[in-house]
């Protein structure tokens, strides 16, 4: 049996609560804070400008040799400048549960990522997850943080 995954990642802008969440919670925004070479393209028609719980948005990503794949994600949970859940229902992984935070702090915000996954194809899914899917996450989330650094400045301690 294939075991679930987590990863955190924490990061403090020096922009508002607002602010952080206008951005983050928008869709449109989402191909901006992901690399490239990931081929991330939102297909979805109806997915609406703010998340909200039940809006489904679906996406090709290309993770592995350019080979495109569907995604599907489900916005379960909302809460205005404090949280929301996307949750895999179409994709490449078994579970995937996607939880962002934000909470105001001085001088900005901080915003925290938590995942849970599960991959496919039981051990071997594991394996895969050893060799390289921990590490392209890692990669993407790197970006993200950097990415974001890069639109809205350093945060000062």
């Amino acid at each position: 049996m294939s075991k679930v995954y987590s990863l955190k990642a924490v990061q403090q802008l020096p922009i508002s609560l607002e602010r952080a969440w206008d951005f983050f919670s928008s869709p449109k925004n989402l191909q901006q804070i992901t690399p490239d070479n990931m081929g991330f393209n939102i297909i979805s028609k109806y997915h609406g400008e703010k998340m909200y719980p039940g809006q489904i948005i679906e996406y090709t990503v290309k993770p592995l040799l350019g080979i495109p794949l569907y995604w599907m994600t489900e916005i379960t949970q909302v809460e205005d400048n404090r949280y929301f859940v996307d949750e895999q229902r179409f994709g490449p992984y078994r579970l995937w549960h996607h939880q962002h935070h934000f909470k105001a702090i001085d001088g900005g915000v901080e915003m925290t990522d938590i995942v849970h996954y599960k991959m496919p194809f039981w051990f071997l899914g594991d394996i895969a997850n050893s060799l390289f899917v921990k590490k392209q996450l890692d990669r993407i989330f790197n970006y993200r943080f950097i990415k974001a650094e890069t639109l809205f400045g350093k945060f000062a301690a």
